[in-house]
């Protein structure tokens, strides 16, 4: 299952692409959340789905986010990062809505000073801290960034995409700065080495892409002896750290891999079970209906 394109952003939201932006290295584009919601309803709801572009928002109004294994209510305001690794929704939950968001492909920062490399930064680790409820004063000064985007992105300055690139920067600094001090700076014990490790290990396994890719490491045991530890050990230091047992960790995680593959291509049930790892479609069904007590033909209609 291929994640969500560029293009195919545009397609779903009825956006047209600005003039003269084919001509950038990568892409760029910032938009008002009031245009989106207004396109989204002419078409149809914001699936739950990978794209292969970056996303940054400021939304404000009621919200419910779907991120990876997190789900979170949004009251007010917050601000927004998206990942090509991590599926991802926004589900409005009253009519008053706005605020701006805006779209990149790492490509786009190639031409940064800084170097930086999206996947490296703290904001875009898998099991980071993608989401931040802002105060008044952290909504104001990050909405007058994205009005700026939203003016600059219709000017005729030739450097607009460099300084364009700067406040794209400037939004991740302020969401790696709200960000626990614990994510920015990890202590360096051999036990939150181990669980994070596991947990860079189990995100490499995915997505899957293709009916001919399957999970290398299925069991607890895989993953221990992958990280040369005991698998007791393993399961002792991840129950520290996450508070959950290896097992669950990995059977979570291919819960929502099952769940995005059943909802969001037509292979059918034996494909699935194949790429994630299971012998027989029994296997699997037993496995998904424990997780989510529902088979996986009940929940893929």
């Amino acid at each position: 299952m291929k994640p969500v394109s560029i293009e195919e952003f545009y397609e779903e939201t009825a956006m047209l692409l600005p003039e003269g932006i084919s001509r950038e290295i990568g892409h760029f584009n910032v938009f008002s959340v009031a245009d989106m919601i207004a396109n989204y309803k002419k078409k149809h709801v914001m699936p739950y789905n990978r794209r292969n572009y970056y996303k940054i928002s400021i939304i404000k109004g009621r919200n419910v986010a779907e991120y990876a294994d997190k789900v979170i209510h949004i009251e007010k305001q917050a601000l927004l990062f998206a990942t090509p690794k991590i599926p991802y929704n926004y589900i409005p939950q009253d009519e008053d809505q706005s605020g701006y968001f805006c779209v990149f492909t790492a490509d786009f920062l190639t031409k940064s000073k800084s170097g930086v490399v999206l996947d490296e930064l703290p904001i875009f680790q898998a099991g980071g801290y993608p989401i931040f409820q802002l105060s008044k004063e952290d909504t104001k000064e990050t909405t007058a960034i994205f009005k700026k985007m939203h003016k600059e992105i219709s000017s005729d300055y030739a450097y607009k995409y460099d300084l364009l690139r700067n406040y794209v920067l400037e939004l991740i600094h302020i969401g790696q700065k709200l960000q626990p001090v614990t994510a920015l700076y990890p202590a360096h014990n051999a036990s939150e080495r181990v669980s994070s490790l596991f947990i860079e290990l189990l995100e490499r396994q995915f997505p899957i892409e293709s009916t001919q890719q399957r999970l290398q490491l299925r069991t607890a045991k895989d993953y221990a002896d992958r990280l040369s530890v005991h698998v007791n050990h393993l399961n002792k230091v991840l129950k520290e750290n996450t508070g959950k047992t290896t097992t669950g960790l990995i059977g979570s995680r291919i819960t929502r891999e099952a769940k995005l593959l059943l909802k969001q291509t037509d292979w059918n049930i034996s494909e699935v079970a194949y790429c994630l790892g299971f012998e027989e479609v029994a296997h699997f069904s037993n496995f998904f209906k424990k997780q989510t007590k529902l088979t996986p033909l009940q929940f893929r209609k």
